[in-house]
């Protein structure tokens, strides 16, 4: 699904981290008399993704400092160096997923396998806040508002990105729980249906009855960068893990095209949602 940023002190200490790299880079680039555009250019990122890093939205990629050397100069890396330190120190819940949220706007392939919830992308808003109203410990109004909107406006990534391609495999039994109750079920299901119809997304049900399942680890992610690096990332109860070693990338991508084969293919799915639907 994702980490969700909270008030805890680790948190907090890495927000003000990343507010504080983001504005230094924005007078680096600056005093460099680079646009964000040039800068996204010159640095081969998007112009999306390095307003959020400067806004403190997105944590900044690890060869970010290698690609900006040569367009910012020498001493100016210096400065962004000691503004990064403040990133590794506390490497939080937020952290990995802050960076995990970086790499999926740049990647060129997504995959998601989830067995816990809907996954973040494909959330509803009536779904997301069915999952805040019962995450404990609770948060008050303004953290939910919050919260809701940045996972909202991660969604448009989808859109945003017509060129990726998007994978999603999701347990039946995510749905069969009926998060929030019926009617926020059908939402759910409605959006499924309307996503799995875009060419660049493939939605499919892994069925509650599966003799052989390759998933038993449990969720995983994986993004291919437009160098074709392939990354993976998990999420437990209050942990999360960015994995870039080849070996277990390799993997969790062997897994991930196992589970492919054992979910039902588009067609099928879209016919279970249908019946699905129906029946709530």
């Amino acid at each position: 699904m994702e980490a969700v940023v909270t008030k805890g002190n680790n948190e907090a200490e890495l927000s003000d981290g990343l507010r504080t790299f983001g504005a230094v880079l924005k007078v680096l680039r600056e005093e460099a008399n680079l646009t964000q555009e040039e800068f996204a250019l010159r640095v081969q990122y998007s112009v999306p993704y390095i307003a959020k890093i400067e806004q403190g939205k997105r944590f900044p990629p690890s060869d970010l400092l290698t690609r900006a050397a040569e367009p910012l100069g020498p001493i100016a890396i210096k400065v962004l160096r000691g503004a990064a330190q403040s990133l590794t120190r506390r490497p939080g819940l937020a952290h990995r997923f802050q960076e995990w949220a970086g790499i999926e706007e740049e990647a060129i392939s997504l995959y998601t396998y989830e067995c816990r919830a809907v996954p973040g992308l494909l959330q509803p808003e009536p779904y997301i806040r069915a999952l805040f109203d019962c995450r404990l410990p609770p948060v008050d109004h303004e953290q939910i508002e919050h919260n809701v909107g940045a996972r909202l406006d991660r969604q448009q990534l989808i859109a945003a990105r017509p060129t990726t391609a998007f994978s999603f495999i999701i347990e039946q039994s995510i749905l069969e729980r009926r998060m929030g109750g019926s009617e926020v079920t059908k939402v759910v299901i409605d959006h499924l249906l309307d996503v799995g119809t875009w060419r660049n997304v493939e939605v499919q049900i892994m069925p509650t009855v599966r003799e052989d399942h390759c998933g038993i680890d449990g969720l995983m992610y994986l993004a291919e960068t437009p160098t074709h690096q392939w990354l993976g990332y998990t999420e437990g109860q209050r942990s999360s893990q960015l994995i870039t070693a080849p070996k277990d990338v390799s993997v969790m991508l062997q897994r991930y095209g196992k589970l492919r084969s054992q979910a039902l293919d588009c067609r099928i799915t879209k016919e279970l949602l249908q019946e699905m639907r129906g029946a709530v």
